[in-house]
C-alpha cells in the first residue's frame, strides 16, 4: 500500500537508537526510550497561506529529522510501524558534519 499525506504533514520512520552505551553497558528493551529521531519517508504538498497560496514543505523525502518526544500519531501501514505528524513537529534536520581538527 502507498500513502500520501495531505497539507503539511509528513510520514517519518523513527531510527532505532543504540542499544549499547559508550562505556559497553547493553540496555534492555524495557529501559528504553523511543527514538526522537527518523526519516521522513513522505511528506505532503505544503500548507496554504492566508491568500491561498501553496507554501511548500521545508523538508523533503530522505531527510533525518527530530522531533519531539509526544510528537505524531503512530501507524501501521504493511506491518510497519510509522509516525504522522505536521511539519511543525519537526525540531530541526540533521546534518552530517565532517569532523575538523585544529592543529595546535
Amino acid at each position: 500500500m502507498t500513502f500520501r499525506p495531505l497539507h503539511d504533514r509528513v510520514v517519518v520512520r523513527r531510527i532505532e537508537a543504540d542499544t549499547k552505551t559508550a562505556g559497553g553497558i547493553i540496555i534492555p528493551d524495557t529501559a528504553k526510550e523511543k527514538p526522537q529521531e527518523g526519516e521522513i519517508i513522505a511528506v505532503g504538498p505544503g500548507a496554504r497561506d492566508e491568500a491561498g497560496k501553496l507554501v511548500p514543505l521545508d523538508v523533503k523525502v530522505g531527510d533525518r529529522i527530530l522531533f519531539g518526544k509526544w510528537s505524531g500519531t503512530e501507524i501501521k501501514i504493511d506491518g510497519e510501524e510509522l509516525l504522522i505528524m505536521k511539519e511543525s513537529d519537526v525540531m530541526g534536520v540533521v546534518e552530517k558534519v565532517a569532523n575538523i581538527r585544529r592543529a595546535a
